[in-house]
């Protein structure tokens, strides 16, 4: 689905959604103004189409005993496609990694971890990572404090459905 095939309800809905995923149907058609049944079938189609892709528990890492997060800058040896696909999916499955982001730059992948405390840090980056045939170079850096956005940039006025811009006629030098 395309941003172009939303309207202002389906935004509505995901813009609610982005900040509270606990929302009942019956909640959700109240604020949009729905019969719960459509507001169902709306979600029902964002979910198929792969817009909603799901909703998540936000977990204080701290009261799991994982009191220190780092971002580990990864430069690989390689940069073939099934050498980095095999990369990306070994490090999603290492229970500490939160998050993993292929960029561009000096580096090939940022890893996002989350640890006991600085021992377990150096142990994951020697176990899990510059022991990889694949891995040239790890940096890494502590995070010290972190911010999120949960809202996306979900603009009705920007939305393609809406008014079309106009066009403006030019005139011709010299005339």
């Amino acid at each position: 689905m395309l941003f172009s095939d939303l309207d202002r309800t389906d935004l509505d809905i995901l813009r609610l959604l982005q900040n509270n995923a606990r929302l009942s149907n019956k909640e959700l058609a109240t604020a949009v103004r729905l019969a719960p049944s459509s507001c169902h079938e709306r979600l029902k189609r964002l979910q198929a189409s792969g817009v909603l892709r799901g909703a998540h528990a936000e977990i204080d890492l701290r009261a799991l005993g994982l009191s220190l997060e780092a971002l580990m800058f990864i430069e690989l040896a390689k940069h073939e496609r099934d050498v980095v696909d095999r990369f990306l999916n070994d490090t999603q499955s290492i229970p500490e990694v939160r998050r993993a982001f292929l960029v561009t730059g000096r580096y090939d992948l940022v890893v996002h971890v989350a640890v006991r405390d600085i021992d377990h840090l150096k142990n994951l980056a020697f176990d899990r990572f510059t022991n990889q045939p694949a891995v040239v170079r790890i940096e890494t850096s502590i995070v010290f404090d972190s911010r999120v956005r949960y809202e996306l940039p979900l603009e009705p006025d920007a939305h393609a459905k809406s008014k079309p811009a106009r066009r403006v006629k030019r005139r011709k030098a010299g005339r």
